[in-house]
Parts: C-alpha cells; structure tokens; sequence
C-alpha cells in the first residue's frame, strides 16, 4: 500500500503515557489530558498525518480519552464543531505500542520506522532535515513517539530507528509541553518551506 491516510500520509505520532519517566525518573503511567488530546489532534491534522494514536495501558484513561473524542466526533460536539471533529477523527486509544505497531504493519503491508523524540541530547540523533527527507518515501510508515511526563523510558530509545535531535531554545531551560514540541517538529519534518 502506497499510503493508507489523509493524501496518502506515510506518518503517524503516538503520544505515550506508558512507559515514561515522573520527575524522580521512576517508570510511571501517566493521565491522559484533554489538551493533548486536542492541541496534538489538531496539529496531526493540520500536518496531514495519518493517525494520532494516544496509547495507556490504563483501562480508564483509554474510557476517558473515548469519551472526550467521542463527544465531538459524534452527536451535538460533532455538528456544533466540524473542525475540532476533523482533527479528532485521527485520533485512536490504544493499550500499548505493540498495538500501534501491529495497525501500522497491517494496514501499511510493512512495519514502521520508529522515531523517538526527546528534550535530552543524546548520541546517534537524525537532524530535522535529514528526517523530513527520509519521510517523502511514501511507501514507507514512520511512527515518531512522544513521551509525556518527564519524558519516555529509555527501553523505547532501545526499540527506534531513528531518535531526533532535541527541540533546542535559546538558553538551558528545556521543558516544553508535549503539545508545543509536537506542533515545532510536525511543522519542522512536514511544514512548507
């Protein structure tokens, strides 16, 4: 298959509530949160991506995020705001990445190419550039993970094929939410130049 999403999209994002890290670096669950939901849909869909993929292990934080996207996908939410219900029509709640995976490889007919993102620098990292052209390979899926909490395990950097360098600011403060970085690097890998 040349492409199952939006204009053929070949790229996915998945944002990971498990496994990450909380402040005291223990490998933690997170909670599910009603921006990332939308403010992560919305960039997907402003991208072009094929799907935003929100994966928990946690039974009632995968009901919580089906009620929200429900609301607006469905029914009144759905008429009263056709646009939020276009970038919520990407998302889907999954119990593991595995799951992800698995979706991609069926529907795509190969598995993806995993790119981790993270605020750390680390050895082994891909530029931006160099990433945005590998993406033009249509035939191709990627699948860019990010982490939420203080950031993903590092067993999910073991697992990529690629891991992106670090968003970079101005000085040594570099804590953005998930959302911000989501939206920078969407728009630095698929925005016009």
């Amino acid at each position: 298959m040349t492409g199952a999403g939006q204009d053929g999209s070949n790229v996915s994002i998945a944002l990971v509530h498990y496994p990450v890290y909380d402040k005291n670096r223990q490998v933690v669950a997170t909670a599910v949160t009603n921006l990332d939901l939308h403010d992560i849909a919305r960039a997907a869909r402003t991208f072009g991506l094929f799907r935003y993929y929100v994966v928990t292990p946690v039974a009632e934080q995968r009901d919580l995020a089906e009620r929200i996207t429900g609301h607006w996908r469905e029914g009144w939410g759905a008429t009263y705001n056709p646009k939020r219900k276009a970038a919520l029509d990407l998302v889907k709640v999954v119990n593991s990445l595995e799951a992800v995976l698995h979706e991609i490889e069926q529907l795509f007919g190969r598995p993806a190419k995993v790119v981790v993102t993270g605020a750390r620098d680390r050895g082994g990292t891909v530029s931006a550039p160099v990433l945005a052209e590998l993406l033009r390979d249509r035939t191709q899926p990627y699948l860019l993970l990010f982490g939420t909490g203080w950031g993903l395990a590092d067993e999910l950097f073991g697992r990529a094929d690629y891991i992106l360098d670090p968003i970079r600011g101005t000085g040594t403060y570099n804590h953005l939410s998930v959302r911000s970085a989501a939206a920078i690097l969407l728009d630095r890998l698929l925005g016009e130049r």
